[in-house]
């Protein structure tokens, strides 16, 4: 392969996972602002999945209305940096970053650019390169649910649906660590999983279904989207918070309801669609959490990048425990 040229994922249409398909592209070129990173891992996501199918339809709206606007998917990823633009100072070549491109997608390639003032920090090096790349899925995004929408106090009476995932994980660790009773919702077979993350109760879903409890919570965080405020309304404390990471218009119209007349509130937020400062803010916060020892990256299964569609498949079976990675390369991976 010539030194210009890359493998990336490219997806030119919405759809299956067959639509992902391995191309050999030109590889970027940093602007004056900009450095490129060699990728070594990067994310796949439920999220991803969702907008490879580009559901939900208003959705595309942001990402593309008739195709995807950025073919090459991704948004998590961990690497090296190749070479930085003229201007760029807090970079050099040879550093090791890891963050997220948000908007921009295309960190399920071999090689990507970001500017040096986009969601980028440096790796230490106890966060492994395969940790790195999930670090703003999961982590970064329960962090500003749970710590920023939420304010989840010592304490407080909370509950995870779908504690298990990628998003639940870290929400279990964080929740715990702000001082809440932790409840976690997930199936039987990964309560002893949710339980070492801190969680101090479970609830087999499988079993049980958590509306009908007769347990109240401050806050419930729906981080599969599976339930719905309608539904969660009546096991929520009086000024209790439904908050989802999962983009449904049901959700949107109950947020605009709640603002307006009911003390219960129903709240979502797209992360990846805040201002990048904020983003690179509140990344630092979640990684000295971690180096303190307090949040771990659960690690389900690794693909290599030709198989992102296999990955996609896999995490559209809804079995995920925790992340899923893409590895370009198994260099302190």
């Amino acid at each position: 392969m010539t030194n210009n040229k890359m493998k990336a994922i490219v997806a030119t249409r919405y759809g299956s996972p067959d639509v992902l398909q391995l191309k050999k592209m030109d590889k970027p070129r940093p602007g004056p602002h900009e450095v490129l990173v060699k990728v070594v891992t990067s994310s796949a996501t439920k999220a991803d999945t969702m907008m490879r199918t580009g559901k939900p339809w208003f959705g595309r709206l942001i990402i593309g209305w008739r195709k995807p606007k950025h073919p090459i998917p991704g948004t998590g990823f961990a690497g090296i940096i190749e070479s930085t633009g003229a201007e760029v100072s807090h970079f050099e070549k040879g550093d090791r970053v890891f963050g997220e491109t948000t908007l921009g997608f295309s960190a399920n390639a071999e090689y990507l650019t970001i500017a040096e003032d986009g969601v980028i920090l440096h790796k230490p090096e106890s966060l492994r390169f395969i940790e790195a790349a999930s670090f703003c899925d999961g982590h970064l995004t329960s962090y500003v649910f749970l710590v920023k929408l939420a304010r989840v106090q010592s304490g407080q009476k909370v509950l995870i649906n779908g504690a298990s995932g990628a998003l639940g994980t870290a929400a279990v660790q964080i929740a715990k660590n702000l001082g809440a009773h932790v409840t976690a919702v997930c199936s039987g077979k990964n309560a002893g999983l949710v339980r070492s993350l801190g969680a101090d109760e479970v609830i087999d879903y499988q079993k049980q279904d958590f509306t009908q409890s007769q347990n109240r919570y401050e806050m419930i965080y729906d981080a599969v989207g599976k339930s719905s405020f309608r539904r969660t309304r009546k096991v929520l404390t009086k000024n209790g918070l439904y908050l989802s990471p999962v983009l449904q218009l049901s959700l949107l119209v109950q947020m605009i309801i709640t603002t307006v007349v009911r003390r219960k509130k129903a709240k979502f937020q797209a992360v990846g669609m805040y201002a990048d400062e904020k983003l690179r803010s509140y990344l630092s916060e979640v990684l000295k959490i971690h180096q303190k020892g307090k949040l771990k990256t659960v690690i389900d299964r690794q693909f290599p990048l030709e198989k992102l569609a296999n990955a996609h498949r896999y995490i559209d079976t809804g079995r995920k425990k925790g992340n899923v990675v893409i590895v370009n390369t198994m260099h302190e991976s």
